[in-house]
């Protein structure tokens, strides 16, 4: 590039240096007399600035001749580089291609698993229900009102709910002696009855309810001034998975117990549904 930038350079001192020969050759006969009358060789100047711009003409053409060579290795350069990026690029575009597809092939897994781990949780939920419910067929309850001695309850304002503590039986656990609460453990028809007695009271007889989810089934009552009575009453319900059912002493109303066991709340399941 130096030698390019020379080349116009060259040429202009030799345009100046021509100019100046010819204003010499103007010049130099005048003066050229004056100092004897001897002409100054004017020829040799005029002969030694052209092959000085041959001289430089050839040297430029060799010059370009060499940058063409160079441009076109450049060519060839860049067209490598880019057959290279264009390879690279296809190359990008293949391994994107396989990515996706590979990232769909994953999906595709990842969505099977859950199918099969949502049917393994169905398998082992129904095996688990199978257990249970091989468990819970057998479900029968009875309890006597007091745990032990003897009293009346009662009567009350209000309605108030029963909890019969002394247990004769409690298979499958579903009877809360601590509440008075039977819960359904499996859909299934159960059957309820229950027991009440009571000294006789001119203003208080004996009442109970049998309460499902809050809603009154039935209800055992009696009452009389003198003696001692009993009355009873029972059902059989059709119960879903977590029904609750429990007696409630009616507001007003006494309930007596002993070692006798007068009162009782009892339930089992007859079949699953």
């Amino acid at each position: 590039m130096e030698r390019t930038m020379c080349f116009p350079l060259v040429l202009l001192i030799c345009s100046l240096s021509t100019a100046q020969l010819q204003s010499d050759n103007d010049i130099v006969p005048h003066h050229a007399e004056s100092q004897g009358g001897e002409p100054t060789n004017v020829s040799e100047h005029q002969q030694t600035c052209p092959q000085d711009i041959h001289a430089v003409l050839r040297e430029m053409s060799a010059s370009l001749a060499e940058q063409r060579v160079e441009t076109r290795h450049l060519q060839r350069e860049n067209e490598a580089q880019t057959a290279k990026l264009e390879l690279q690029k296809t190359e990008l575009e293949k391994q994107k291609t396989e990515g996706e597809k590979l990232k769909q092939q994953l999906q595709v897994q990842a969505a099977e698993l859950i199918s099969v781990k949502a049917r393994s949780n169905v398998t082992e939920n129904q095996v688990e229900a199978l257990r249970r419910d091989a468990e819970v067929k057998q479900v029968a309850f009875s309890a006597s009102l007091l745990a032990s001695g003897e009293g009346t309850i009662g009567p009350f304002n209000t309605h108030t709910n029963l909890v019969f503590r002394n247990v004769f039986s409690n298979i499958g656990n579903a009877y809360n002696p601590n509440t008075g609460f039977f819960f359904a453990p499996v859909r299934g028809a159960y059957h309820f009855e229950f027991y009440i007695g009571g000294y006789g009271h001119s203003s208080h007889g004996s009442c109970a309810a049998l309460i499902k989810n809050g809603e009154i089934v039935c209800m055992a009552y009696e009452h009389q001034t003198s003696g001692f009575a009993k009355s009873s009453n029972g059902a059989t319900l059709l119960l879903e998975v977590g029904d609750v059912l429990f007696l409630r002493l009616w507001g007003n109303s006494k309930i007596y117990d002993d070692a006798n066991h007068h009162s009782t709340f009892s339930g089992h399941l007859l079949f699953t549904m």
